[in-house]
């Protein structure tokens, strides 16, 4: 289910960060450590010096799971991958599996074990431990979930019921987040663009139930299939309510969010830091878009004071707050009654939470079946703006070695190294830009496995017997922390993770390349495997969060996170050559018949992927000091160096499901991470003999080698 604008707060202030996996734009701030000292030499790092055996092969790499029936240079993704592409079957309760998730499931087990054992110790009342555990219990008593039915609603419905005036309606918009329900506008607390040690109000449109604006306003046989089950989803939905004239109503909310879809800007275009950066006081916000009692709508939401914002979508406003004031209060209140079931639905019974499963997971990812209870119980628990901070404490402890840690701290200073001599030496960037990359690149600052302080989740209320009351009350929670930011100094220290997240990202206000814990596992990271695995693993991984402050949005900002041109004219001129060029090639990609891979959409990830291996094939270089890397099973260090990349990217995906990704994910699908990757590499040529001829094979000079 897409993010609605009313939730946008603190998941957004994450998600608009730049991702390894699921990415966007810059919400958590930058920190400069402008004291790091850059050269160009790096020291050998992640090399195997350990007496263990890796977890994976003999050096790091599952070579079982190759197709060596396929030419690697016609598809370097299955000649990797192919065995295991052609065997793995998709578990029933999967829109998609691979690499990540077979980390992610480790990851959610060990969250389990820690959940039980803390169940087992019977916690002091009021302490962490204690609220971990009962919200854990609370949501696997399906028992007493089923008898209260849709009851814990009753309240809220009766409340939007009461709802029949154009005043009223502002004032739920405004409340929005707090009760869980939809607004076309939403707003989060992040930080300034123009100075990212301060908050700011961030204000943006949305609220459709669908993915993403194309399932409303194209007519392809699976939108049109999506948009027809919608209808008859929301009327279920409104019988478990014994809400009248329910198809009418599901009707009404449909046209409204087609309508609200069609002033929405194209996906290409909301990644755009320029157009998304429209700040402006409070005072010329209300001139330039009334129509709406902004005073009021704030005021709902907690905020009392507000000085200034940032309208993201400034030309989508005017025409929705048109539609607010056309449309009849009555639909509205449809609209917002729906999500407010749907969006309850996995803190209610089975019945109601099986069907949001239905629609959001089976409709619309071809998922069968529901994951087991104690996976959705884990997931919940463990998320950023649940308690996963509380649970990452004692993961850490438990499952992440401190001596990895300084190893990953190495491999971070070799890449650096490598940044840091590509700059140097690329001929289509000028003497003034290179000076303020190489400010920026030396205040990276990255952050390694866990937070040095921890989030205090005292004051939130956790009780063992209704899920419902502790689901809000962490809303309450996170709610009232959002807005009480506004006037307060951005924090440096927090992150946009837990420990235990598989994946990675980088922060354009902080300038930051952050790592969590649970992405320093094999295949990515492994202290036993070669160096050369280890490279193109976390090496990689890292490269690509680098790369990201330097991508075609990240770059917009300076070494301060400050957004503003730093570049000259020619030498942005001279990226964006390379920038549409590499946007061109993946245009062309076609994983489902008659879906493409959006080359603008997804060219910030495509430039970190693409970027991220260069950096990491250059630290990996440098890291051999000349020497010349040893054959291992038969293997040069390059071919090691380039399967590893391939098999991070191991995975498969229903078709279904890879359709909204191609909507809504900046990221290629994981295919196309590999094949559109290394076709732009002389290396990789050289390394498996690519020809002409061969399926990938790009001429020299159609070759894309940005950093």
């Amino acid at each position: 289910m897409s993010l609605s604008a009313n939730k946008l707060s603190i998941a957004l202030s994450i998600s608009i960060a730049n991702l390894l996996t699921a990415c966007g734009t810059e919400e958590n701030q930058i920190v400069v450590t402008s004291s790091t000292e850059v050269t160009a030499t790096a020291q050998p790092a992640a090399v195997n010096t350990n007496s263990s055996a890796p977890e994976l092969g003999s050096f790091g790499i599952d070579m079982s799971h190759q197709d060596i029936n396929t030419q690697p240079g016609d598809d370097f993704f299955r000649y990797a991958n192919g065995l295991w592409l052609d065997t793995f079957e998709l578990p029933a309760s999967r829109s998609n599996y691979g690499s990540f998730t077979v980390l992610s499931d480790r990851s959610d087990q060990r969250v389990r074990n820690i959940i039980d054992d803390l169940a087992n110790t019977e916690p002091a009342q009021g302490s962490v431990e204690q609220k971990v555990s009962d919200y854990y219990l609370s949501y696997m008593n399906t028992e007493v979930l089923n008898e209260r039915g849709i009851s814990p609603l009753l309240p809220g419905l009766s409340a939007l019921s009461e709802i029949d005036t154009r005043e009223e309606l502002i004032q739920g918009f405004g409340r929005a987040f707090i009760d869980n329900t939809a607004t076309p506008f939403g707003f989060y607390v992040g930080a300034d663009r123009s100075d990212p040690d301060r908050h700011q109000v961030v204000l943006s449109v949305g609220g459709i139930g669908l993915p993403d604006r194309d399932y409303y306003l194209f007519d392809t046989d699976q939108f049109q299939n999506v948009r027809s089950e919608y209808l008859s989803h929301i009327a279920r939905v409104f019988d478990f309510a014994n809400i009248e004239n329910a198809q009418a109503k599901a009707e009404a909310i449909l046209g409204l969010e087609t309508k609200i879809a069609e002033h929405l800007w194209p996906r290409d275009q909301r990644r755009n830091r320029d157009l998304t950066y429209n700040p402006m006081s409070f005072s010329e916000f209300k001139t330039e878009f009334s129509g709406i009692d902004w005073d009021a709508y704030f005021l709902a939401a907690g905020v009392t004071e507000l000085e200034d914002l940032n309208v993201s979508f400034p030309s989508a406003m005017t025409p929705i707050i048109e539609l607010v004031n056309s449309a009849p209060v009555e639909d509205w209140v449809a609209y917002m009654t729906y999500r407010y079931i749907v969006d309850s639905a996995p803190v209610l019974s089975e019945e109601i939470d099986n069907e949001r499963f239905h629609f959001y997971s089976t409709i619309l990812s071809g998922v069968p079946e529901q994951r087991e209870r104690w996976e959705r119980g884990v997931a919940r628990i463990g998320a950023l703006n649940s308690l996963g901070l509380a649970v990452g404490q004692v993961y850490v402890q438990r499952h992440f070695p401190e001596s990895a840690k300084q190893q990953m701290v190495e491999l971070v200073e070799n890449l650096r190294a490598a940044v840091a001599q590509s700059i140097d030496e690329i001929d289509w960037m000028g003497p003034q830009t290179k000076e303020e990359a190489h400010m920026k690149l030396q205040s990276f600052r990255p952050k390694i496995a866990y937070p040095d302080e921890w989030k205090d989740l005292s004051s939130i209320e956790i009780t063992r017997d209704d899920l419902f009351a502790n689901a809000q009350n962490i809303r309450e929670f996170n709610w009232e922390d959002e807005i009480n930011r506004l006037g307060q100094p951005t924090n440096r220290e927090e992150w946009g993770m837990t420990p235990q997240t598989v994946n990675a990202y980088y922060n354009s206000s902080f300038n930051e390349i952050v790592f969590p814990a649970g992405i320093l596992q094999p295949p990515f990271f492994d202290p036993s495997a070669d160096a050369a695995v280890n490279y193109g693993g976390i090496g990689a991984v890292i490269g690509h969060e680098m790369g990201h402050g330097f991508d075609d949005q990240g770059s917009k900002s300076d070494h301060a996170g400050i957004q503003r041109n730093w570049w000259t004219d020619e030498d942005r001129a001279n990226f964006e050559v390379l920038t549409t060029a590499l946007a061109e090639q993946y245009d062309q990609f076609e994983p489902v018949p008659g879906y493409f891979v959006d080359g603008n959409f997804t060219l910030g990830e495509n430039i970190g992927d693409v970027g991220g291996l260069s950096l990491a094939y250059r630290a990996y270089q440098m890291s051999l000091n000349g020497d010349e890397a040893p054959v291992i099973d038969g293997l040069s260090g390059d071919q090691r160096f380039f399967l590893a990349w391939a098999q991070v990217w191991q995975r498969k995906y229903r078709q279904d499901e890879l359709i909204q990704r191609l909507t809504t994910d900046p990221h290629s699908p994981a295919e196309y991470r590999v094949n559109g990757v290394v076709r732009n590499f002389d290396e990789w040529y050289e390394a498996f003999d690519v020809q002409p001829g061969d399926e990938l094979y790009l001429p020299p000079g159609e070759r894309i080698r940005i950093w």
